[in-house]
């Protein structure tokens, strides 16, 4: 197991706080199943070993009318570890999904076949620009059919419904950039439905948005004095 999941399948890199929680949920399962599924193979070949049948046994096999203890036991274990892995489940899903504090708030509009983002003081990009270690809130919502944003390194994935506001929160912790993908089939044109998403420090971030800031000033004004 740990080689399937380390070396042979390996998870995108972990460049959001939500999935580090969210990969150890994902490993916690996958190591309990495996145990559960390695312990059903040991017993079901011990069985096969010790209890076939040999060559000139022509009797029958024992009878077993039943086992109390056992019937308790198989009830009573998986009930305990889904009720414990529920509670973990939920524990944690309330994590990656409570409101911060000092959130960056993205519009976000997806339409068939693209991606709009807008920040603060009316900036559009077409490009998802995030500063590293500050929590981000992402209030999403389509113009046509079904979407859902989708970064595979965030370990986020939220639908956008038209006529409704659908919120994801998660906060990147590694610089680099990454790519947005739709990941509701959509349409003809759903597998070119992507964006490139860009992680920088804050300083950088905070000089881009400054200056789109004063240029959408600056458009504005201009369009003020055409209509006057």
């Amino acid at each position: 197991m740990y080689w399937l999941l380390y070396v042979g399948l390996p998870l995108p890199v972990e460049a959001s706080k939500q999935a580090l929680t969210i990969d150890r949920l994902i490993h916690q399962h996958l190591f309990l199943i495996a145990f559960l599924f390695s312990l059903v193979v040991v017993f079901m070949l011990y069985t096969i070993v010790v209890f076939r049948k040999r060559e000139g046994d022509e009797t029958e096999g024992d009878h077993f009318e039943g086992n109390t203890v056992l019937e308790i036991a198989w009830t009573v274990i998986p009930l305990v570890l889904v009720v414990i892995f529920g509670y973990i489940g939920y524990v944690d899903l309330r994590s990656v999904t409570r409101e911060e504090e000092n959130e960056l708030v993205v519009n976000v509009t997806a339409f068939q076949w693209d991606w709009t983002f807008e920040y603060e003081g009316g900036v559009i990009s077409q490009e998802l620009l995030l500063p590293v270690d500050q929590p981000a809130r992402m209030v999403m919502t389509s113009k046509d059919v079904n979407h859902a944003f989708w970064v595979p390194e965030f370990r986020v994935k939220q639908d956008l419904v038209h006529g409704h506001e659908t919120v994801v929160r998660f906060t990147p912790i590694e610089t680099g950039e990454y790519t947005l993908r739709c990941a509701e089939l959509c349409g003809l044109s759903h597998w070119s439905m992507r964006r490139n998403v860009r992680v920088v420090p804050a300083d950088e971030f905070t000089a881009w948005l400054q200056t789109e800031q004063v240029k959408v000033n600056e458009r504005n004004a201009v369009a003020d004095a055409n209509n006057k």
